[in-house]
Protein backbone atom coordinates (compact mmCIF):
# COMPACT_ATOMS: atom_id res chain seq x y z
CA UNK A 1 0.00 0.00 0.00
CA UNK A 2 1.28 3.54 -0.49
CA UNK A 3 2.11 5.54 2.08
CA UNK A 4 -0.09 8.21 3.12
CA UNK A 5 1.63 12.27 2.67
CA UNK A 6 -0.33 15.76 3.12
CA UNK A 7 0.92 18.62 1.52
CA UNK A 8 0.43 22.15 2.37
CA UNK A 9 1.38 24.69 -0.55
CA UNK A 10 0.61 28.09 -1.55
CA UNK A 11 2.43 31.29 -2.37
CA UNK A 12 4.36 33.59 0.28
CA UNK A 13 2.72 34.93 2.99
CA UNK A 14 -0.23 33.05 2.59
CA UNK A 15 -0.27 31.86 6.09
CA UNK A 16 0.79 27.89 5.05
CA UNK A 17 2.92 28.03 8.49
CA UNK A 18 0.34 28.90 10.77
CA UNK A 19 -1.80 26.21 9.12
CA UNK A 20 0.61 23.35 9.00
CA UNK A 21 1.19 23.59 12.79
CA UNK A 22 -2.38 23.46 13.67
CA UNK A 23 -2.82 20.32 11.01
CA UNK A 24 0.05 18.53 12.65
CA UNK A 25 -1.14 18.96 15.90
CA UNK A 26 -4.40 17.72 15.28
CA UNK A 27 -3.28 14.32 13.31
CA UNK A 28 -0.18 13.66 15.15
CA UNK A 29 1.78 14.28 12.07
CA UNK A 30 5.75 16.25 11.38
CA UNK A 31 6.55 18.80 8.80
CA UNK A 32 9.17 18.38 6.15
CA UNK A 33 9.87 22.06 5.23
CA UNK A 34 9.81 22.01 0.94
CA UNK A 35 11.57 25.50 0.75
CA UNK A 36 14.74 25.93 -1.08
CA UNK A 37 16.06 28.32 1.23
CA UNK A 38 15.14 27.46 4.59
CA UNK A 39 17.65 24.48 4.59
CA UNK A 40 20.58 27.38 5.29
CA UNK A 41 21.57 28.26 8.35
CA UNK A 42 21.92 31.80 9.37
CA UNK A 43 19.48 32.72 6.60
CA UNK A 44 16.51 33.34 9.42
CA UNK A 45 15.05 36.63 9.09
CA UNK A 46 14.70 36.94 5.22
CA UNK A 47 13.56 33.34 4.60
CA UNK A 48 10.83 33.82 7.99
CA UNK A 49 11.90 30.78 9.16
CA UNK A 50 9.88 28.94 12.00
CA UNK A 51 11.59 29.73 15.40
CA UNK A 52 11.64 26.77 18.11
CA UNK A 53 9.09 28.79 19.65
CA UNK A 54 6.50 28.58 16.60
CA UNK A 55 6.76 24.88 16.54
CA UNK A 56 4.96 24.38 19.35
CA UNK A 57 6.62 20.92 20.01
CA UNK A 58 6.30 19.65 16.45
CA UNK A 59 9.02 17.88 14.51
CA UNK A 60 10.38 19.77 11.66
CA UNK A 61 12.53 18.50 8.86
CA UNK A 62 15.05 20.10 6.03
CA UNK A 63 15.69 23.29 8.03
CA UNK A 64 18.97 24.52 8.91
CA UNK A 65 20.51 21.18 7.57
CA UNK A 66 23.41 23.29 5.57
CA UNK A 67 25.37 25.77 5.69
CA UNK A 68 25.61 28.70 2.98
CA UNK A 69 27.99 27.98 0.98
CA UNK A 70 27.03 24.28 0.60
CA UNK A 71 25.17 23.76 -2.80
CA UNK A 72 20.89 22.93 -3.24
CA UNK A 73 19.17 21.15 -5.97
CA UNK A 74 16.18 19.26 -6.25
CA UNK A 75 17.96 15.95 -6.27
CA UNK A 76 19.79 16.90 -3.18
CA UNK A 77 16.31 18.05 -1.67
CA UNK A 78 14.91 14.48 -2.74
CA UNK A 79 17.51 12.82 -1.24
CA UNK A 80 17.22 14.19 2.22
CA UNK A 81 13.88 14.24 2.26
CA UNK A 82 13.26 10.84 1.53
CA UNK A 83 15.88 10.05 4.31
CA UNK A 84 13.22 12.16 6.77
CA UNK A 85 10.66 10.60 5.57
CA UNK A 86 11.88 6.88 6.43
CA UNK A 87 11.86 8.35 10.03
CA UNK A 88 8.04 9.70 10.04
CA UNK A 89 6.74 6.37 8.96
CA UNK A 90 8.87 4.47 11.27
CA UNK A 91 7.75 6.56 13.96
CA UNK A 92 4.22 5.81 12.90
CA UNK A 93 3.43 9.80 12.18
CA UNK A 94 1.55 11.33 9.22
CA UNK A 95 4.33 13.80 6.85
CA UNK A 96 3.12 17.32 5.90
CA UNK A 97 5.03 18.66 3.24
CA UNK A 98 4.68 22.30 3.54
CA UNK A 99 6.34 24.80 1.63
CA UNK A 100 6.05 26.67 -1.75
CA UNK A 101 8.51 25.28 -3.91
CA UNK A 102 6.46 23.84 -6.40
CA UNK A 103 8.85 22.07 -8.06
CA UNK A 104 10.48 20.69 -5.22
CA UNK A 105 6.98 19.00 -4.07
CA UNK A 106 6.63 17.61 -7.78
CA UNK A 107 9.66 15.73 -7.77
CA UNK A 108 9.13 14.39 -4.38
CA UNK A 109 5.07 13.49 -4.55
CA UNK A 110 6.02 11.84 -8.04
CA UNK A 111 8.96 10.25 -7.03
CA UNK A 112 10.43 12.06 -10.45
CA UNK A 113 13.89 10.61 -11.93
CA UNK A 114 16.63 13.44 -12.25
CA UNK A 115 19.36 10.65 -13.25
CA UNK A 116 17.88 10.25 -17.40
CA UNK A 117 21.18 12.22 -18.40
CA UNK A 118 24.66 13.26 -16.67
CA UNK A 119 25.97 16.64 -16.85
CA UNK A 120 28.39 18.53 -19.04
CA UNK A 121 30.58 20.72 -16.85
CA UNK A 122 32.66 22.01 -19.59
CA UNK A 123 29.51 23.24 -21.58
CA UNK A 124 28.19 23.77 -18.73
CA UNK A 125 31.29 26.86 -17.69
CA UNK A 126 31.03 27.68 -21.29
CA UNK A 127 27.05 28.77 -20.76
CA UNK A 128 28.15 30.62 -17.68
CA UNK A 129 30.74 32.83 -19.75
CA UNK A 130 28.29 33.33 -22.30
CA UNK A 131 25.64 34.72 -19.80
CA UNK A 132 28.78 36.85 -18.04
CA UNK A 133 29.83 38.29 -21.42
CA UNK A 134 26.60 38.71 -23.17
CA UNK A 135 24.08 39.06 -20.88
CA UNK A 136 21.02 36.65 -19.22
CA UNK A 137 19.03 37.97 -22.12
CA UNK A 138 20.91 36.42 -24.67
CA UNK A 139 21.38 33.18 -23.28
CA UNK A 140 17.53 33.31 -22.68
CA UNK A 141 16.90 33.48 -26.75
CA UNK A 142 19.25 30.47 -26.77
CA UNK A 143 16.77 28.55 -24.89
CA UNK A 144 13.80 29.88 -26.61
CA UNK A 145 15.30 28.66 -30.33
CA UNK A 146 16.00 25.09 -28.61
CA UNK A 147 12.80 24.47 -26.36
CA UNK A 148 10.77 27.66 -26.39
CA UNK A 149 8.09 26.04 -23.90
CA UNK A 150 11.10 25.90 -21.23
CA UNK A 151 11.83 29.12 -22.21
CA UNK A 152 7.94 30.65 -21.23
CA UNK A 153 8.31 29.50 -18.34
CA UNK A 154 11.67 30.31 -16.91
CA UNK A 155 12.52 33.56 -15.86
CA UNK A 156 15.63 35.05 -18.41
CA UNK A 157 17.19 35.84 -15.06
CA UNK A 158 16.98 32.69 -13.78
CA UNK A 159 20.26 31.68 -15.42
CA UNK A 160 21.03 28.76 -13.60
CA UNK A 161 17.94 26.34 -14.75
CA UNK A 162 18.28 28.72 -18.67
CA UNK A 163 21.88 26.64 -18.17
CA UNK A 164 20.24 23.26 -16.90
CA UNK A 165 17.85 23.19 -19.88
CA UNK A 166 20.12 23.89 -22.07
CA UNK A 167 22.90 21.45 -21.10
CA UNK A 168 19.85 18.88 -21.03
CA UNK A 169 18.95 19.87 -24.53
CA UNK A 170 22.62 18.78 -25.33
CA UNK A 171 23.20 15.92 -23.78
CA UNK A 172 19.89 14.26 -24.96
CA UNK A 173 18.32 15.96 -27.73
CA UNK A 174 15.42 16.27 -26.64
CA UNK A 175 13.50 19.58 -24.71
CA UNK A 176 13.91 19.35 -20.99
CA UNK A 177 9.90 20.71 -21.12
CA UNK A 178 9.12 17.26 -22.58
CA UNK A 179 10.94 15.56 -19.84
CA UNK A 180 8.99 17.48 -17.13
CA UNK A 181 5.95 16.98 -18.90
CA UNK A 182 6.22 13.13 -18.96
CA UNK A 183 7.38 12.98 -15.24
CA UNK A 184 4.14 15.63 -14.32
CA UNK A 185 1.94 12.78 -15.98
CA UNK A 186 3.29 10.20 -13.54
CA UNK A 187 0.89 9.68 -10.68
CA UNK A 188 1.91 10.32 -6.47
CA UNK A 189 3.95 7.88 -5.34
CA UNK A 190 2.48 8.40 -2.08
CA UNK A 191 -1.54 8.03 -1.08
CA UNK A 192 -1.45 11.98 -0.91
CA UNK A 193 -3.74 14.99 -0.35
CA UNK A 194 -1.94 18.43 -1.55
CA UNK A 195 -4.08 21.43 -0.54
CA UNK A 196 -3.03 25.18 -1.94
CA UNK A 197 -3.88 28.19 -0.01
CA UNK A 198 -4.38 31.04 -1.81
CA UNK A 199 -5.83 34.72 -1.06
CA UNK A 200 -7.16 37.64 -3.08
CA UNK A 201 -4.16 38.90 -5.28
CA UNK A 202 -4.64 42.83 -3.30
CA UNK A 203 -4.55 41.48 -0.03
CA UNK A 204 -1.59 38.66 -1.24
CA UNK A 205 0.44 41.87 -1.91
CA UNK A 206 -0.28 43.71 1.14
CA UNK A 207 0.84 41.32 3.26
CA UNK A 208 3.96 40.42 0.77
CA UNK A 209 5.21 44.33 1.66
CA UNK A 210 4.43 43.82 5.34
CA UNK A 211 6.35 41.12 5.95
CA UNK A 212 9.24 43.00 4.16
CA UNK A 213 9.12 45.70 6.59
CA UNK A 214 8.97 43.64 9.58
CA UNK A 215 11.63 41.59 8.43
CA UNK A 216 13.82 44.86 8.09
CA UNK A 217 12.50 46.15 11.41
CA UNK A 218 14.02 42.59 12.75
CA UNK A 219 17.14 43.36 11.13
CA UNK A 220 17.49 41.88 7.85
CA UNK A 221 19.89 44.35 6.51
CA UNK A 222 22.46 43.47 9.97
CA UNK A 223 21.61 39.81 8.70
CA UNK A 224 22.89 40.18 4.77
CA UNK A 225 25.91 42.21 6.63
CA UNK A 226 26.80 39.30 8.74
CA UNK A 227 26.61 36.30 5.82
CA UNK A 228 28.81 38.75 3.76
CA UNK A 229 31.50 38.88 6.60
CA UNK A 230 31.26 35.17 7.08
CA UNK A 231 32.49 34.70 3.16
CA UNK A 232 28.57 34.65 1.15
CA UNK A 233 28.96 35.98 -2.05
CA UNK A 234 26.55 36.79 -4.49
CA UNK A 235 27.31 33.57 -6.53
CA UNK A 236 25.76 31.16 -4.34
CA UNK A 237 22.46 29.50 -4.15
CA UNK A 238 22.05 30.78 -1.01
CA UNK A 239 22.68 34.15 -1.83
CA UNK A 240 20.11 34.07 -4.62
CA UNK A 241 16.92 34.34 -2.10
CA UNK A 242 14.58 37.23 -1.80
CA UNK A 243 15.85 39.80 0.33
CA UNK A 244 19.97 38.74 0.11
CA UNK A 245 20.30 39.05 -3.29
CA UNK A 246 18.91 42.85 -3.61
CA UNK A 247 20.66 44.12 -0.39
CA UNK A 248 24.09 42.60 -1.54
CA UNK A 249 23.42 45.06 -4.11
CA UNK A 250 23.01 47.28 -2.08
CA UNK A 251 26.22 46.96 -0.04
CA UNK A 252 27.97 46.56 -3.32
CA UNK A 253 26.95 49.98 -3.43
CA UNK A 254 25.00 49.37 -6.70
CA UNK A 255 21.49 50.57 -5.68
CA UNK A 256 20.46 52.59 -3.07
CA UNK A 257 18.64 51.25 0.40
CA UNK A 258 15.68 52.56 -0.63
CA UNK A 259 16.24 51.11 -3.93
CA UNK A 260 17.23 47.60 -2.47
CA UNK A 261 13.68 47.73 -0.20
CA UNK A 262 11.07 48.38 -3.06
CA UNK A 263 13.41 45.61 -5.35
CA UNK A 264 12.45 43.13 -2.31
CA UNK A 265 9.00 43.84 -2.41
CA UNK A 266 8.43 43.74 -6.61
CA UNK A 267 10.68 40.99 -7.03
CA UNK A 268 8.69 38.72 -3.94
CA UNK A 269 5.26 39.97 -5.70
CA UNK A 270 6.63 38.65 -8.98
CA UNK A 271 7.46 35.21 -7.31
CA UNK A 272 4.17 35.20 -5.29
CA UNK A 273 2.34 35.56 -8.88
CA UNK A 274 5.01 32.53 -10.34
CA UNK A 275 4.13 30.14 -7.78
CA UNK A 276 0.37 30.80 -8.52
CA UNK A 277 1.23 30.08 -12.08
CA UNK A 278 2.80 26.86 -11.44
CA UNK A 279 -0.01 25.32 -8.71
CA UNK A 280 -3.06 26.10 -11.52
CA UNK A 281 -0.67 24.09 -13.58
CA UNK A 282 -1.29 20.97 -11.33
CA UNK A 283 -4.10 18.10 -11.37
CA UNK A 284 -5.26 16.96 -8.10
CA UNK A 285 -5.08 19.66 -5.62
CA UNK A 286 -7.34 21.20 -3.58
CA UNK A 287 -7.47 24.80 -3.96
CA UNK A 288 -8.54 26.95 -0.33
CA UNK A 289 -9.36 30.30 -0.56
CA UNK A 290 -8.75 32.41 2.80
CA UNK A 291 -11.47 34.44 1.56
CA UNK A 292 -13.84 32.33 1.10
CA UNK A 293 -13.80 30.79 4.66
CA UNK A 294 -13.78 34.55 6.06
CA UNK A 295 -10.06 33.94 6.79
CA UNK A 296 -11.15 31.70 9.80
CA UNK A 297 -8.61 28.80 10.73
CA UNK A 298 -10.87 26.71 12.59
CA UNK A 299 -13.33 26.51 9.38
CA UNK A 300 -10.16 25.80 7.02
CA UNK A 301 -9.03 23.23 9.53
CA UNK A 302 -12.09 21.83 9.73
CA UNK A 303 -12.66 21.94 5.79
CA UNK A 304 -9.11 20.12 5.55
CA UNK A 305 -9.76 17.32 7.66
CA UNK A 306 -13.06 16.41 5.76
CA UNK A 307 -10.96 15.99 2.70
CA UNK A 308 -8.21 13.89 4.28
CA UNK A 309 -11.18 11.79 5.67
CA UNK A 310 -12.81 11.51 1.98
CA UNK A 311 -9.34 10.57 1.14
CA UNK A 312 -8.89 7.82 3.17
CA UNK A 313 -5.87 9.50 4.60
CA UNK A 314 -7.45 9.88 8.11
Amino acid sequence: MKKTMIVISGPTAVGKTKLSIALAKTVDGEILSADSMQVYRHLDIGTAKISREQMQGVPHHMIDILEPWEPFNVVVFQQKSREALKGIYERGHIPIVTGGTGFYIQALLRDVDFTESNEDPAYRQSLEAVAAERGAQYLHDLLARTDPESAASIHPNNIKRVIRALEYYRLTGTPISAHNKREREKKSAYLSCCFVLSDERDRLYERIDERVDEMLRQGLAEEVKRLRLMGCTRDMVSMQGLGYKELLAWLDNEISYEEAVDAVKRNTRHFAKRQLTWFRREEDVIWINKNEFAYDEDRILSYMLNKLTEKKIL
